[in-house]
């Protein structure tokens, strides 16, 4: 990790410097990578009619779209310690619009899962996100940064709710009929991917003082090929595979929700695509502002307790979260149901922003390694959990998988208790503390 230049407050009108480009690059391009990995999932309903698949087919395709990440964010997280967040960020953007763009050309089921698969690996974006933001950010404030850039860039998954039925609609009109409606819409977050792929490349940069090559070449950064024994060093760290688990209890969470719950009320609760998507779409939306304070109050915790404080404070988050799960699953009535997914998505988004508030500081030579293997988690967790919502496999119906995966957070919360922290660490954490920074709404 490069120290030196890093900003130590967050002014939010500003473009001017490396570190505020980066910022808000980032989250945009995170925003837009989450928008076409769920692009599809508030038109399921439509496209499960459209190719005659069955719900189970359904529940499958989602779940190879996320497991199709899992090693995609191993590798990441090694390529951005490698060649950096820039030239890593930008080919995957690139690459990724291309099946966004293709998949409406699918007519059957075994298309369908292949373009889903290939969709995946723009969910591994996440872990170039929190990188190339750690790299621009002091310790006082990272906390706060990462989840910022990370939940206004996972409210993607709610916008999708919100949008992608209207985008749908419309597309529909004009071309005659729902099937090529919802091909259609899919070209839309293609062609921005791409877009953003090439602006990534044009205004951003490394690091505070410039790119990986230009650091390595002035003695500045080890050299590349230590990037592999970085990684197999946080590899056998047990605070990552920790937060690997915690992660999972989480993000997988919330990527199980954000792929089921619009299928969810339409099937159990008999919504409309329009209604569901609008309701659905309130637990993504929360990451706008749940997960930035997620990561706020562990930045604030850390100034009081140090990194001690930071993994209790996630722990009570989860903990909350699970809690909440497992009450949601259990209601029946509209007004209970908007209450309840709300409230969930609060302490969901919370946890997430909570978690990459501590990974940071686990293993400062290979934060691209910890960044990959604590998001690979959340992939991994959100495949486990898929296989409760296949009806046919395990005898139960969505309400009781709901019910078990808060049970599942509950008792991962636990981890956060073998999180643990040197006295060497502590006292250079707290040596690294300055005043909390305001936000800044003027320039630089």
């Amino acid at each position: 990790m490069i120290t030196a230049g890093k900003s130590s407050d967050i002014k939010f009108a500003s473009f001017n410097t490396p570190q505020m480009r980066v910022f808000h690059v980032t989250w945009m391009a995170f925003f837009l990578c989450f928008f076409g990995w769920f692009g599809l999932a508030p038109m399921l309903s439509v496209i499960r009619e459209d190719l005659g698949l069955t719900t189970d087919q359904i529940v499958t395709t989602n779940m190879w779209a996320v497991a199709s990440c899992v090693v995609m964010r191993f590798v990441i997280g090694w390529l951005c310690d490698a060649a950096g967040p820039r030239i890593t960020y930008s080919a995957l953007l690139v690459l990724g619009s291309i099946p966004v763009m293709c998949v409406g050309l699918v007519g059957d089921y075994t298309s369908f899962l292949l373009m889903r698969i290939a969709i995946g690996m723009l969910g591994a974006s996440f872990v170039i996100t929190q990188f190339h933001t750690s790299q621009m950010f002091a310790p006082n404030c990272i906390g706060f940064a990462n989840a910022l850039t990370a939940g206004w860039g996972n409210s993607g998954a709610g916008a999708v709710h919100f949008l992608m039925p209207v985008l749908m609609t419309t597309c529909a009109t004009m071309l005659g009929s729902q099937s090529l409606g919802w091909r259609a819409a899919m070209v839309v977050p293609g062609v921005l991917l791409l877009v953003m792929g090439v602006a990534y490349f044009l205004l951003t940069q490394d690091a505070p003082g410039g790119s990986f090559a230009e650091l390595r070449a002035k003695g500045q950064m080890p050299p590349k090929k230590d990037a592999a024994g970085a990684f197999w060093e946080a590899f056998r760290d047990p605070r990552a595979w920790m937060l690997f688990f915690i992660y999972g209890a989480c993000f997988g969470i919330e990527l199980v929700i954000d792929s089921k719950i619009a299928l969810y009320l339409t099937d159990y609760f008999e919504m409309s695509v329009g209604t569901a998507g609008l309701i659905g779409g309130l637990f993504g939306a929360m990451g706008l502002f749940a997960r930035p304070l997620g990561g706020w109050i562990a930045d604030r915790a850390g100034r009081v307790g140090g990194l001690r404080a930071r993994v209790l404070w996630m722990f009570l988050a989860l903990l909350g979260q699970g809690v909440l799960l497992m009450a949601f699953s259990q209601m029946t009535s509209m007004a209970a149901i908007i209450l309840l997914l709300g409230v969930t998505g609060l302490f969901v988004h919370m946890a997430c922003g909570a978690t990459y508030a501590v990974v940071p500081f686990i293993n400062k030579r290979a934060t691209g390694a910890v960044s990959g293997i604590v998001g690979a988690g959340g992939n991994a967790m959100a495949v486990t959990l898929m296989f409760l919502f296949k009806p046919d496999l395990v005898g139960f119906g969505w309400p009781v998988a709901f019910f078990m995966m808060g049970a599942v957070a509950v008792i991962v919360a636990f981890a956060a208790f073998a999180v643990r922290f040197s006295e060497e660490a502590e006292a250079e954490f707290r040596g690294t503390q300055m005043p909390t920074p305001k936000p800044v709404l003027e320039g630089a």
